[in-house]
């Protein structure tokens, strides 16, 4: 399997049934050995390198730069500033083909909105030159307090309603048993291996870009309004992304200042964001603020809901989390109220982290789910699956496919639940006292539009290409299995392409919508180039199938063949082209989005899933461990349970993270991120991370695709938070409602070793 026309992965065994089995990646050796390039791998003949100055307030002006000894230094080709810098456009605002992550281009005006903004950029004939240059920039600022507090209440701002039904306050106060408690997110840090790279390389009025992007198409359309060329003009390529959980989805400021820098000296660029510059200047999932008011009759059944989020947000751009994302539908509940508003700070802007708005929104609703199980003095496994819904009670659909029951059921079982006994610190093992909790979660299933091209070639090979690109999880192994399913070839005969945005228009790699939306098209284009084989087979003299009604004719396991005959009689393929005299048949495939799919329209379409924690407390040295996880996921048909187990696995360690670890800090006097490195930003690592038990569902839902595939990206991590935090009140007594769990909050436990 070639994921370039140069380099092969072979897998051995039959294609037949290979949708749904526990394949490798096909990409796994390429990046092994060192072969995969990344965007910071390529190195163009007669590349420079640019190294962005950063500011060093997060609020006021700035009043003077003298770049004078920069310039001047050995290697410099040019320090771009606002005084000298062609001008950059902003992107058309609302273009959902176009989309930026921060709409004030750089360099547009001397105010100062956070720490790190790019003031200036350094061209030079080395990183090392480039690096040292950028550090002789000398900036005078009229500097002011800038605000990059934590919290956001109290907030007498403007609300928005997102979802409505019934009467809440009346509800509310008739329950009979109530909950009202406040939870919080820090701001986290996207960190991926790969640090965000751009090289961009001019050849007359065209761009390349090679970029470390989750979408090379909104890329390439969004770079040529900022640079105001034609987008046929701008190419992006991105063969392969070191991940970028949604930091990476649409340009940054460094993407065009590279792009200007090229065309200004008129040699390829290369600009390779640092670590730190990760924590000011690429994005991040903001602080979060959610008031949860739920009541319950005294059997349990809720009668009320209301959640009232606040988010943080830059002075540029209005970056909604989103936290109500699942808080509409998950529950039956027939008064129901939910509210946001943004709260403005001295940051970079937000952007969306796995699991944008429902991950931190369950931490809050499963958080206050488990009080209210408390409360009613119910197991809460039971609480929820008492409140499970049977539509989305939120627009009245049914849904395309739920299984949270079953989810639950499946996890209690597997966990060993019924073993639970509910006082708290009340279970032991080993001399460490054990803590159980549980979490439902959910998040949305889509598919967009996708277009993809497959040929059957001369040389006995088949080749998908779409312009769409792999981030990591396993989308070139995805169409390679679709290719083997229809064409019989194996893995070590097909080509996949991905990753250049003049090749048929791909989705986005993000909100886990990729794999839904390339499988119809893919099939689609498998199915239209082994039709025209077949056509070439029954119309080409000399071959065994010449005036044969194509109808009865088949490819299977690579060879044409009567449908009445096995397979072995058939003639290769490729035979059958060479004796055509052709080079190739190919086919285009389309899919479109499923809000425009009658079968999908007026359907609720969600993933499920359950997750069961353990954590263990050991009270003498005041350590915390989540030691177990088992997670039941329903998200409809798995194309590949090999690399979906790892997706789920995955997803679960930095739920670890999220709830114990994670929280980018900020010094109050200037806004800078103050453990803007990995040695500070504490992250799950090894040792840390527990045993993890995963269990898929097997409901292919196919309203969303012919396949019955959704995606498993994000679902992996909702939930994860509020079951260890609830897992940690059962061991220690102590309610976490503001992330992550600190040993300062668990010293406060009357908990002591038996």
């Amino acid at each position: 399997m070639a994921t370039q026309e140069s380099t092969a992965a072979k897998m051995a065994g039959s294609p037949h049934g290979i949708i749904g089995r526990p394949v490798a990646r096909i990409d796994g050796p390429l990046k092994t050995t060192g072969t995969a390039e990344y965007a910071g791998d390529f190195h163009l003949p007669g590349m420079v390198h640019a190294v962005p100055v950063q500011a060093t307030v997060a609020s006021g002006v700035l009043r003077h730069l003298d770049v004078s000894a920069a310039q001047a230094m050995p290697g410099v080709l040019e320090v771009l500033h606002r005084g000298n810098i062609e001008r950059i456009y902003r992107a058309v605002p609302n273009d959902p083909n176009a989309t930026v992550s921060e709409t004030r281009p750089a360099f547009e005006d001397d105010r100062l909105y956070y720490w790190g903004q790019y003031i200036a950029l350094v061209v030079a004939e080395t990183p090392e030159q480039a690096t040292a240059a950028a550090a002789a920039v000398k900036a005078e600022y009229a500097a002011e307090t800038p605000d990059v507090r934590r919290e956001l209440e109290p907030f007498a701002g403007k609300w928005h309603t997102v979802s409505e039904r019934g009467k809440v306050d009346d509800a509310l106060a008739a329950a009979a048993v109530k909950v009202d408690q406040t939870y919080g997110t820090p701001v986290e840090t996207h960190n991926p291996i790969e640090l965000h790279a751009t090289v961009a390389a001019w050849e007359g009025d065209r761009v390349t870009l090679y970029e470390s992007t989750q979408g090379v198409v909104n890329h390439r359309n969004a770079m040529a309004q900022i640079l105001g060329v034609p987008r046929e003009h701008v190419t992006v390529i991105t063969r392969f992304l070191g991940s970028g959980f949604g930091g990476k989805l649409f340009p940054w400021a460094h993407c065009a200042l590279a792009a200007v820098a090229s065309r200004r000296v008129q040699r390829p660029v290369k600009l390779v964001v640092t670590r730190t510059m990760m924590f000011s200047n690429v994005g991040h999932r903001p602080v979060t603020e959610q008031r949860f008011r739920l009541g319950a009759g005294a059997d349990g059944k809720l009668v009320a809901l209301q959640q009232d989020a606040l988010n943080h947000t830059s002075l540029v751009d209005a970056y909604d989390e989103g936290c109500g994302e699942a808080t509409p539908y998950l529950y039956s509940v027939p008064n129901l109220k939910v509210a946001s508003a943004l709260v403005q700070r001295n940051v970079g802007s937000p952007m969306a982290m796995r699991g944008p708005g429902a991950v931190p929104g369950l931490f809050a609703m499963e958080s206050a789910m488990d009080e209210l199980a408390v409360a009613l003095k119910m197991d809460p496994v039971e609480l929820r699956l008492k409140n499970d819904a049977v539509k989305d009670e939120s627009n009245g659909n049914p849904f395309s496919s739920r299984h949270l029951r079953e989810c639950l059921e499946t996890g209690s079982a597997k966990f060993g639940w019924s073993r639970r006994t509910a006082e708290v610190g009340s279970m032991r093992r080993d001399g460490k006292v054990l803590g159980w909790g549980v979490a439902a979660a959910s998040w949305g299933a889509y598919r967009f539009a996708c277009a993809t091209t497959v040929e059957l070639g001369a040389d006995g090979r088949a080749r998908a290409r779409c312009a769409t690109q792999d981030i990591g999880t396993g989308l070139y192994t995805i169409f390679a299995q679709v290719l083997a399913e229809k064409t019989g070839l194996p893995f070590e005969r097909i080509d996949v392409l991905l990753g250049d945005s003049s090749m048929p228009e791909g989705p986005l790699s993000g909100g886990s919508w990729s794999t839904a939306t390339v499988l119809p098209a893919v099939a689609e284009a498998a199915e239209g180039a082994i039709a025209s084989m077949l056509a070439v087979a029954s119309s080409t003299p000399g071959t065994p199938f010449a005036g044969a009604d194509a109808k009865t004719l088949r490819l299977t396991e690579g060879r044409v063949h009567r449908a009445s005959e096995p397979a072995a009689q058939g003639v290769p393929f490729e035979q059958i082209l060479k004796k055509a005299r052709l080079n190739r048949v190919s086919a285009d495939g389309r899919s479109g989005s499923a809000f425009e799919d009658p079968k999908a329209r007026g359907l609720s379409m969600h993933s499920f899933g359950a997750q069961f924690v353990e954590v263990e407390w050991e009270p003498e040295i005041a350590r915390l461990r989540v030691s177990r996880v088992v997670t039941v996921i329903d998200a409809g048909r798995i194309i590949n349970p090999r690399a979906g187990a790892n997706q789920i696995k995955g997803a679960v360690v930095m739920g670890v993270g999220m709830a114990l670890l994670e929280e980018t800090v900020y010094d109050p006097r200037n806004g800078q991120p103050i453990n803007a490195n990995l040695a500070d930003y504490r992250m799950v690592t090894c040792p840390d991370t527990p045993q993890i038990d995963v269990t898929f569902l097997d409901y292919p839902d196919y309203a969303l695709n012919s396949y019955g595939a959704r995606g498993i990206g994000e679902i992996g991590l909702a939930g994860v938070a509020p079951a260890i935090t609830s897992a940690v009140y059962h061991a220690t007594g102590v309610r976490v409602r503001r992330l992550p769990v600190r040993i300062e909050d668990l010293l406060r436990s009357e908990i002591r070793q038996a």
